[in-house]
């Protein structure tokens, strides 16, 4: 451990490092992470692409060639596999990076205190002798000493198993640790150890321990490339036995079966879907949604339910005092400004100096404010009226407090005058609050507080609330001894209370009428209360005459069954604790429904873990909220939500789009080699021929599919089920369709061209390898909507689809018209009538499809 200097009464431990000092510590003791040992260089991915099925059998085919002495075809095949590699090593190497990027981005900060200033800075950076700020819901960066503290507790299962927090004490007594969890309280830390001299360092090996994450698509496509290689071996061994049982040449048996492999395993679909998501990712992230966990991408497009915070998602988080009730009556402020009375005066010094924000108006400059808008909100409402924080810092010094908990709604603390006097001061919740006074400040001064006076303030409550205001009571009393902490907030005296507004986003109410039009609904839940949240609710379009409201008090008198009931027709809930939060996570997801949840404090993480998709605040959400998640709101915007949710549906139906189009492609060429054997036919397609389609053909126009703009209705579309296969409606059986529609029509052009050449197989064999590119390239564009004919849809919206069409269409004339690939490729230049057949044949089908598709509305 670096002997720091820990001496409490030192002016540089409350400035904290200097720059200078923090960067001479980090050069000595580097940046404050665990190493990756498991990190994958770019040799390593480079090599890991020779190991996948289907390099191994086009290996095999190459060393099948060269002991029958086709070298050419050997050193081609070669040749391709190494191409292929290079394009798959370029596509993960990029994924890595990206990656690596995006955890850049949702990594640990810290409040770090560097020269007397708070900073926020990246946790990599935090050095030994730093001094740290930290709250409830923070994750601790570095291994640290407490120096001050209140009521902190510390979740240090992660080190030691054990689930129950532990409770800190301040003046170096007790210690954090890194990776642990504050989930109460506040705490000056000192840092003595980071990176890999940290306990958690100790077990860095275990951390590192974590496997990569497929995605339920990603596993089903992995389950049906087993499928389609058994297939492919059964038909290999039956077409190769049966040809070599009629007297065929061995030799020409083994390249059949090999081309059959070749043509039936879709090699470059798993790398295609990891493009497709890591594009869709980076997408998210320009439109402020950042994505940690892959499944969300999937589970986005069958969203059906988005239960919402209120406060900063909804709502803009700029919070105003708007009304006072104090004395039995109600103060509106004049030109901004509130008055300066006694009364008025009292209560803005109780709820100013029970308040952890900090405000300062400047001379010629912007005011200099930090913390939590509501707070705040109180702050510059106080300023008018002449009570000033700074100076209340000042004359009050803080001797206890209990933290606000949105279980107690409330915040209390213990304050000392300069004079000597001692107060406590609470502020939170009015109903809290009035349940723990005896007097109230009236028109006289302070007098008890009868029943009647109780459902004045009650009903004065209600009335602001209706308002769409948000209301905070304050109290107070004087102390005549010591703290006794069982009897701090009894006997309070009742000071009257404050109304704010936080307005709606401007763009929420169109979020929202997005959401019901695609057939999600969105759920509000604050812990406001219930005429507050009815308030926005009704103005944002959330709470209609057709649905319902509930506070959190009705929700307790609720069993499990009762609330899964009933949740399909709330639509706001009020009055709510984060414990109530996972209980309507858990009824909606028993009644069916894919729930996104939102939330920003550690007592969320719960309910976020719980739901289909996680959803934390980048901006106000902890760091142990932002871990639950799988999704972080990088502007803490409800429209976000559902921004993603549209960027979830264009990359699924992008996926099943070149799903679509490969195993089509795949089925029309093995039908084509299958049929051909079973017909006593010469092979219409050698092995390379089937690698060049597979390779140019399928890969570049597969891969431009993949960043296909959306259908103009893709929020216009009810959600699919999470059930739901990825062949669902009919996908699969318009894959085998077309198919056998590819197959049929270039066996029917080698067919006629063996007829009209008398037997010119070379001639013959290129008229259908064009064929089978022409009826691929023509089909991509059919694979660009599931509901509409291609005539519906604007070319010009993919420009990358047509470029990739055009440039395979290069290739094939090259490879058909460049003599040197005459000798590798095994073609010959067509004539025109040839290309007319060719054409003719290719573009049938697609024809077709035009006065066949009708639009699908769904």
């Amino acid at each position: 451990m670096e002997n720091i200097n820990i001496n409490w009464g030192k002016e540089p431990l409350t400035k904290g490092l200097s720059e200078k000092e923090a960067l001479e510590k980090l050069k000595k003791h580097g940046f404050n992470e665990l190493i990756k040992k498991n990190k994958k260089g770019p040799i390593t991915i480079f090599a890991e692409q020779f190991k996948n099925l289907m390099t191994l059998v086009l290996i095999g085919a190459a060393l099948i060639s060269w002991f029958f002495g086709e070298r050419a075809d050997a050193i081609t095949i070669l040749a391709i596999i190494v191409l292929n590699s290079i394009l798959g090593f370029i596509q993960e190497f990029k994924a890595e990076r990206s990656i690596e990027a995006l955890m850049e981005l949702s990594a640990p900060g810290a409040k770090v205190v560097r020269e007397g200033k708070l900073s926020h800075i990246s946790a990599k950076y935090v050095v030994p002798g730093d001094l740290l700020l930290i709250e409830a819901g923070d994750r601790i960066p570095a291994d640290g000493i407490v120096l001050e503290c209140t009521g902190l507790m510390v979740d240090e299962s992660l080190l030691t198993g054990e689930s129950v927090p532990v409770e800190k004490k301040p003046r170096g007594s007790d210690r954090v640790f890194m990776g642990t969890i504050s989930t109460s309280g506040k705490a000056k830390v000192v840092t003595y150890s980071t990176g890999m001299n940290t306990e958690m360092g100790k077990i860095a090996n275990m951390l590192q321990e974590i496997p990569d994450e497929y995605t339920p698509l990603q596993r089903r496509l992995a389950q049906l490339g087993k499928y389609i290689v058994a297939i492919c071996l059964i038909i290999c061994a039956v077409v190769s036995i049966t040809g070599i049982m009629r007297g065929e040449e061995p030799y020409n048996m083994l390249l059949t079966g090999i081309s059959l492999a070749v043509a039936a395993i879709p090699e470059g679909l798993p790398a295609i879907v990891t493009v497709a998501l890591a594009i869709g990712v980076q997408r998210m992230y320009k439109r402020n949604a950042l994505v940690r966990k892959l499944p969300a991408v999937e589970t986005l497009g069958s969203t059906t339910v988005i239960c919402s915070d209120k406060t900063g998602t909804l709502t803009q988080n700029k919070m105003t005092v708007k009304k006072l009730y104090i004395g039995d009556k109600f103060i509106e402020p004049q030109k901004d400004r509130f008055p300066s009375s006694d009364a008025v005066k009292l209560f803005f010094t109780a709820s100013a100096v029970c308040n952890d924000a900090f405000y300062e108006e400047k001379l010629m400059a912007e005011p200099e404010s930090s913390g939590d808008p509501t707070e705040l909100a109180i702050l510059k409402a106080a300023w008018t009226a002449g009570i000033k924080k700074p100076n209340l810092d000042k004359e009050y010094k803080r001797i206890h407090e209990i933290p606000f908990d949105s279980d107690r709604k409330r915040m209390t603390v213990a304050v000392k005058r300069k004079n000597g006097e001692s107060y406590v001061f609470v502020k939170g919740a009015v109903d809290i609050i009035l349940g723990l006074c005896s007097k109230y400040y009236g028109p006289k001064g302070e007098q008890p507080m009868t029943y009647l006076d109780m459902k004045n303030i009650l009903s004065a409550n209600e009335r602001m609330a209706s308002s769409a205001l948000r209301v905070l009571g304050a109290a107070y009393k004087k102390l005549d001894g010591s703290i006794d902490k069982n009897s701090l907030e009894k006997d309070l005296i009742f000071l009257g209370m404050t109304g704010m507004i936080d307005p709606p986003r401007p763009e929420a109410a169109k979020a929202v009428e997005t959401c019901i039009m695609s057939g999600i609904r969105p759920v509000m839940i604050t812990g406001d209360h219930k005429m507050t949240a009815a308030a926005i609710g009704k103005e944002l379009g959330i709470l209609t005459s057709e649905s319902q409201i509930l506070a959190g008090s009705e929700l307790d008198k609720l069993s499990d069954k009762q609330l899964e009931k009933a949740s399909g027709r709330i639509a706001v809930y009020a009055r709510v604790s984060p414990k109530h939060k996972l209980r309507i996570v858990k009824a909606l997801k028993a009644s069916g429904h894919t729930v996104a949840m939102t939330g920003d404090g550690v007592n969320d993480a719960p309910a976020i873990k719980e739901a289909d998709i996680g959803i934390s605040m980048g901006i106000t959400g902890t760091d142990v909220t932002k871990e639950a998640s799988s999704m972080v709101l990088l502007d803490d915007n409800f429209s976000t939500i559902v921004a993603a949710v549209e960027e979830g549906r264009i990359i699924y139906d992008n996926i099943r789009k070149f799903i679509r189009y490969l195993l089509s492609c795949n089925i029309g060429e093995v039908l084509t080699m299958f049929l051909a054997s079973l017909l006593y036919m010469p092979v219409p397609l050698i092995p390379i021929q089937i690698l060049w389609v597979n390779l140019v053909t399928d890969g570049l126009p597969a891969m431009a599919l993949g960043i296909d703009p959306p259908d103009n209705d893709i929020m216009r579309r009810r959600p699919r089920s999470k059930k739901e296969g990825i062949f669902s409606e009919g996908l699969g059986l318009k894959i085998l369709m077309r198919g056998i529609a590819i197959g049929l029509g270039t066996l029917s052009v080698y067919a006629l061209m063996l007829y009209l050449t008398y037997n010119d197989i070379q001639r013959a064999r290129t008229c259908a390898f064009a064929s089978l590119v022409l009826s691929q390239l023509s089909f991509v564009f059919e694979c660009r909507s599931e509901h509409r004919s291609i005539l519906k849809i604007n070319p010009l919206t993919n420009i990358w689809l047509i470029l990739a069409v055009l440039c395979s269409l290069g290739l094939l004339l090259m490879v058909i018209y460049v003599p040197f690939f005459h000798t590798i490729f095994d073609t010959v230049a067509l004539r025109g009538i040839e290309w007319i057949i060719v054409v003719s044949m290719s573009l049938i089908w697609t024809i077709v499809s035009v006065f066949t598709t009708k639009k699908k509305r769904r």
